[in-house]
């Protein structure tokens, strides 16, 4: 018996019992209004209601009444053991052993669906993230933002949210020049300017760039500069896609803030002139000092922005409110900004624009800031300059124990990494020791076969164990915990139940035989042991897909 199945009976039991004592009472009632707990100590059973504290005064009743009540009716639901009444009126509830071994074969007969759950269905998502500058290599900040961003689009894909990654490049604006001119010094042998960018990395794009284009310095100079800038872009935005994909992470849409100023062929407006336009035609538009702002105190902002100034040059915010458009437009009614720990001036800032677009602040947009993220003992990249670079983390510390460990804490806590934690093979290593669960699992497959023993018997009521009862209770709350991590946007919280699950699991094997001692025959609760083995295997492997980490079978 699942939780939602357990609500299920819940619901069936108290709905009668609240009519009973006040007609009405049970009106608009659901299952979700009767949450269900694992007790903190297992002596108290499988779950644990307040429904009877919570609906007492509603249907005039004296709470540990009302759960008696409810806890007589439970009783005599299939599956369930036994129903104590606990302090003013908690309700704490025991499975049969069957009831609760069952959950074994629905696990493994699901696989990688177990655990998906449709609590984001009907959402329209656009997730933004990382959003680096196409003019240097990615560093240890969008590292922390690429695996909380790409591990939050598993949790949400999961909860059955239509959802798409997005990656905004911000390809236009005086950066690129001086990102142009610096490739282009560096490609005719000279300094690089005072305001351009430092590194070696520069140096390598300069020479991909006069392979790419053998005649660069025989072009006229206005030319050189273009060809060097969109050649050595295209080339460092390339490199950019393939350290994200070295790290796990997939984009669906690369987006160019070059196609929010370009004009249509006939010269149409651009979708910046357009925004001015429709946000003027919401009312939050005014004309001042021969500037045009918007009018972003109505909706919380500290002060209303300007949008394009008076020499009629737009600002970064007409890219934002475009951009901010053309989301809803390509049919995303709800967006997500997950950004650096500099950019807490733009979190009112966007507000304010959905809220002048038409859009309900408090509901279609999220913007959610993350902290600093330093490693001891990290240095600066020799190519970089002054950054510490993803790719350099990543041959240095792994992909998995640096997206495990990035998504393990929330990110709005600043957060200090150990290399020499996260390079043992050793149980205080946190990636470490989940995935040696998962490799134990395959482990004890692999002996299991060789010994005889097999998945064509399951007797669930066999898992009586103190510690199948635990590791059940456990496997049970994984969807749960699945949707829960995708509605509070924190992906810590799948981190966090694989180290109990993978803690929980351990204790099983050192207590629960799989395989039969000695020469003792093959019965059917090693047989119905290895589907709970399976199970915990399955679980494991599903929740570090969530965080984008591998599930090794050997280690």
């Amino acid at each position: 018996m699942n939780p939602d199945a357990l609500s299920a009976a819940l619901l069936d039991v108290i709905a009668p019992l609240a009519e009973a004592r006040r007609p009405g009472a049970a009106e608009g009632l659901t299952a979700a209004d009767l949450p269900l707990e694992r007790p903190k100590n297992r002596d108290h059973g499988d779950w644990a209601s307040n429904a009877a504290l919570k609906l007492a005064k509603k249907v005039g009743a004296n709470p540990r009444e009302f759960a008696a009540d409810i806890a007589a009716g439970l009783t005599a639901v299939e599956g369930i053991a036994s129903v104590e009444v606990a302090g003013p009126g908690f309700i704490n509830i025991r499975l049969d052993a069957a009831a609760a071994g069952a959950l074994a074969k629905t696990i493994v007969d699901a696989g990688a669906a177990f655990g998906t759950n449709d609590s984001q269905r009907g959402n329209t998502i656009n997730l933004e993230f990382v959003s680096a500058n196409p003019t240097g290599p990615m560093h240890i900040g969008h590292t922390r933002w690429a695996a909380l961003g790409d591990s939050l689009a598993r949790l949400l894909l999961a909860s059955g949210a239509t959802l798409v990654r997005e990656f905004y490049v911000n390809d236009a604006g005086a950066q690129m020049d001086r990102f142009g001119r610096s490739v282009l010094a560096r490609a005719q042998g000279e300094p690089i300017p005072e305001d351009g960018y430092p590194g070696s990395y520069i140096d390598v794009l300069a020479q991909r760039v006069l392979g790419a284009v053998p005649d660069l310095l025989s072009l006229p100079e206005d030319e050189q500069l273009v060809v060097a800038r969109d050649r050595a872009y295209e080339f460092q935005l390339g490199d950019l896609q393939v350290s994200l994909e070295k790290f796990n992470v997939h984009f669906d849409v690369f987006f160019s803030e070059r196609v929010l100023h370009a004009k249509g062929s006939k010269g149409e407006p651009s979708l910046v002139d357009e925004a001015v336009d429709r946000l003027r035609e919401q009312g939050h538009v005014f004309d001042e000092d021969d500037a045009v702002w918007v009018r972003t105190t109505d909706f919380g902002d500290d002060k209303d922005r300007v949008i394009r100034r008076s020499n009629g040059e737009y600002t970064y915010f007409a890219a934002d409110a475009a951009y901010y458009l053309n989301k809803g437009d390509r049919g995303f009614a709800h967006k997500i900004y997950l950004l650096g720990a500099d950019h807490h001036g733009y979190v009112h800032r966007l507000k304010a624009l959905a809220g002048a677009a038409g859009d309900d602040p408090d509901k279609d947009i999220e913007v959610l800031i993350g902290q600093l993220v330093s490693v001891n003992g990290a240095r600066l990249s020799k190519r970089a300059g002054n950054i510490i670079e993803l790719d350099d983390l990543r041959d240095w510390l792994g992909t998995d124990p640096l997206r495990y460990s990035l998504a393990r804490y929330p990110a709005d806590s600043p957060l200090t990494l150990d290399p020499e934690i996260l390079q043992r093979r050793t149980n205080d290593n946190p990636v470490f020791y989940v995935q040696y669960a998962h490799a134990r699992t395959h482990n004890v497959g692999r002996n299991a076969a060789e010994s005889g023993v097999d998945r064509s018997e399951f007797a669930p009521e066999l898992l009586d164990h103190e510690t199948e009862s635990a590791l059940l209770g456990a496997l049970q709350e994984f969807p749960r915990t699945v949707a829960f991590a995708a509605e509070v946007r924190e992906p810590h919280r799948v981190a966090r139940y694989l180290e109990e699950l993978a803690g929980l699991y351990h204790k099983w094997y050192d207590n629960c035989r799989v395989i039969p001692l000695g020469d003792a025959p093959v019965e059917a609760v090693h047989r119905t042991r290895l589907w709970l083995n399976d199970a915990t295997g399955q679980v494991l492997r599903n929740g570090l897909d969530l965080l984008g980490v591998s599930a090794p079978e050997r280690m």
